[in-house]
């Protein structure tokens, strides 16, 4: 994909910005930040607060609800109302009284990466969306150097590893990242830098992640152990030129082989277990 307006620039896609905690870091990183939030008032509050940057065409700030529709115009979208990091696209199944329902301009994939150019690094993070997002990235190629979702579904990973092509992982655990990557160093356009990351920003990625890379069967393997949760999984490719292929058809033999293994493991199997007691108590108490 090339962009119709942004030539050979780096790009960050901050999909889910919210306040835009993690936009000051991506303007160190790249050329173009376009920050991604569905909720008004998020983006009024993040328009005021980068008003130079924006002014200096440094920032885009996208107020719609990314969809993985073909064709989209207005859409539903639910915000909390007190904890506005749990607003979402997807219709809220527990405690939707807590939600307002509103609707709101939508854009599909394509038309968010056709107006502002391909990708150097895409964070997603849209509550109970990110899998879907990241399907229609990876079915569209659109496969950047560098991506990351949040891993509340272990298909963030499965589709990482199998239609993505990525080879390479590190995890981000959101609830340490004010702690650890305090003045932590950091590359930027202009060179080294230490910066400390603020409590719910999304932290550092790519080289700036702690740690060595791993391969996808000891990333997996970390999560059968650790579970799942408030954990961004990072991924690049090591070999460039084999990002840039489309994968072949034995991706979906790689994606049922993870997929499978996870769902029967014995972690999976006693969080099934505790779901049909807990259940099985509550229609008890209700009996």
């Amino acid at each position: 994909m090339t962009s119709i307006t942004n030539g050979n620039k780096k790009i960050i896609y901050d999909i889910g910005a919210n306040n835009g905690d993690d936009v000051p870091y991506y303007l160190k990183k790249a050329d173009i930040v376009i920050a991604v939030e569905a909720n008004p008032i998020l983006c009024e509050q993040m328009q005021k607060r980068f008003a130079l940057e924006i002014e200096q065409q440094k920032l885009v700030i996208e107020n719609c609800v990314l969809t993985a529709a073909n064709e989209v115009t207005s859409v539903p979208f639910y915000i909390h109302k007190t904890k506005h990091v749990l607003s979402q696209f997807p219709a809220p199944t527990h405690k939707p009284e807590n939600y307002e329902k509103v609707f709101l301009p939508g854009k599909t994939v394509n038309q968010l990466f056709y107006e502002h150019g391909y990708p150097y690094y895409v964070k997603i993070d849209i509550e109970h969306y990110d899998h879907v997002i990241l399907r229609s990235l990876l079915n569209n190629d659109i496969r950047p150097k560098y991506i990351s979702g949040e891993s509340h579904s272990i298909e963030v990973f499965i589709l990482l590893a199998s239609l993505g092509n990525y080879d390479a992982f590190k995890i981000v655990n959101g609830s340490s990242v004010a702690t650890k990557y305090h003045n932590w160093p950091i590359s930027t356009t202009t060179g080294e830098e230490v910066y400390s990351f603020p409590y719910h920003s999304a932290g550092p990625f790519g080289e700036d992640v702690a740690g060595e890379w791993v391969n996808s069967e000891s990333l997996f393997r970390t999560l059968l152990s650790d579970g799942l949760g408030w954990k961004d999984i990072h991924a690049k490719k090591q070999d460039e030129y084999m990002l840039a292929r489309r994968p072949s058809v034995l991706w979906r033999i790689r994606y049922w082989y993870y997929f499978l293994r996870w769902k029967i493991s014995p972690s999976q199997r006693l969080k099934r277990i505790r779901g049909f007691l807990y259940k099985a108590s509550k229609k008890v108490i209700k009996g």
